[in-house]
């Protein structure tokens, strides 16, 4: 079928967010139809049948998700919408709350009637202060229209929608870490089981969606399970939302169908690489992603795909590196990030992160050692796979990744003291001994 635009087809208007150019376009449509003529489980199975993955990381079946929660509880039941969106090189969730944000209103509503859900709770990403502010309006809007509140669009149902800010720690995009938040604690993920679906925020049955995920619903439901299975690959069908950025010419959110090449999306869609240099190494799926060679990047932009690669589409952030790009330095940046945003709670990831932090900030300043090659590897491996949440492995799998296939790059740093860039800075420790500081 010929691809349409469903979550981007109309940023460029000025009043793209408002709820009258929204409805005026179709919105709200769909949630009308769901909320008085559909039941509950056929949503859920039109989901599932459509098989959308989550737009999040980690790709979970939707419907799947909504099936695991209590058909029966006396507790209440909730809805938390991850807008924390922290993983570097990821900005699609806030195109659509900023440009579109009742398209996502209207698909917290066809999951708060597929899940009978009358509370949801957007948590955003405390920096996001522009989206939160227009995510408000939007609500404000709905609540006037008597499209949120009691009574949805004259249904009979009742839906209410609170945006939540967090405070800018990149741990809370972990779903217990932000349901954790949300209940007014620090931000540490908890083991599981329970799961969120059984015992979620406030120790209540919830299901956690992303932005992005939400948004599709409408769209599912006007065209139908069918015809959405045929944009892009069977496993992982429809639209996706991918983020380009680094040293493209054109960087910005393109809405292709999920699968597109991935040098189709950097020399098409983004303009190819900057300044007429060339590919050096791409990172497909945000910061958290292995890195992928220049010669690895004949790859569709899915999830069995990548994952076949040896990587994975997460959060489709697709950061590009040109060939002018020293590896190292590259590395250091995410390692003083990972560690940075480590909630400490675990001692793999508290320590981990830490110790790859210092090994690679001492090569990259001149200091390197050639056995810190394999050190890297060593704290990798003590790292992924040992912790409550995947923030070890989020600063582990780049770290493999760099020290694997660009090895070059570190050796020159450790023989030559240090990367080109500190060296740049301080030209006067050049063929001396180098400082770490």
């Amino acid at each position: 079928m010929t691809f349409r635009k469903i979550l981007t087809p109309h940023i460029a208007e000025d009043d793209c967010h408002t709820l009258n150019f929204y409805q005026s376009n179709g919105g709200y449509s769909q949630a009308k139809i769901s909320l008085k003529e559909q039941q509950p489980d056929d949503l859920i199975e039109l989901v599932k049948a459509a098989n959308l993955r989550g737009r999040g990381g980690a790709g979970f079946p939707t419907g799947v998700k909504w099936s695991f929660v209590p058909k029966s509880s006396d507790k209440p039941k909730y809805l938390v919408v991850n807008a924390d969106e922290s993983e570097p090189g990821t900005f699609k969730d806030r195109v659509i709350m900023e440009k579109n944000p009742h398209l996502l209103l209207e698909g917290i509503l066809i999951c708060c009637k597929a899940v009978n859900i009358q509370t949801a709770y957007i948590y955003i990403r405390g920096e996001f202060v522009f989206a939160a502010q227009r995510l408000q309006q939007a609500i404000d809007e709905a609540y006037d229209a008597g499209i949120l509140g009691n009574d949805c669009l004259g249904s009979g149902l009742s839906v209410d929608v609170t945006v939540h800010r967090g405070a800018g720690a990149y741990i809370c995009g972990e779903e217990t870490g932000m349901l954790t938040s949300l209940e007014g604690d620090r931000g540490q993920p908890k083991l599981k089981p329970p799961f969120p679906a059984i015992e979620g925020v406030f120790g209540c049955p919830t299901v956690v969606n992303n932005v992005e995920t939400l948004a599709n619903l409408p769209y599912i439901l006007e065209i139908g399970a069918e015809a959405y299975c045929a944009i892009g690959p069977e496993k992982s069908p429809g639209p996706k939302l991918f983020c380009v950025s680094g040293h493209v010419e054109n960087p910005g959110t393109f809405e292709l169908p999920m699968g597109i090449p991935l040098r189709t999306l950097i020399d098409e869609h983004a303009g190819g690489v900057w300044k007429g240099r060339k590919l050096k190494a791409v990172i497909p799926g945000g910061s958290s992603a292995h890195v992928l060679t220049a010669e690895e990047c004949d790859v569709a932009m899915d999830i069995e795909s990548l994952t076949a690669a040896g990587t994975m589409l997460g959060s489709a952030g697709v950061i590009v590196m040109d060939d002018s790009t020293c590896m190292v330095d590259a590395l250091v940046n995410l390692m003083r990030f990972y560690h940075h945003e480590s909630c400490g709670q675990c001692t793999p990831c508290r320590e981990g992160t830490g110790w790859l932090e210092k090994i690679v900030h001492r090569i990259a300043h001149g200091d390197g050692r050639m056995e810190d090659l394999e050190l890297v590897l060593d704290v990798c491996d003590r790292m992924v796979g040992k912790t409550i949440c995947a923030l070890a492995d989020a600063a582990a799998f780049p770290a493999q990744s760099f020290v694997t296939k660009f090895q070059d790059d570190f050796v020159a740093a450790i023989q030559n003291g240090g990367s080109p860039a500190w060296k740049k800075r301080h030209p006067s420790a050049v063929g001396g001994a180098a400082t770490h500081g």
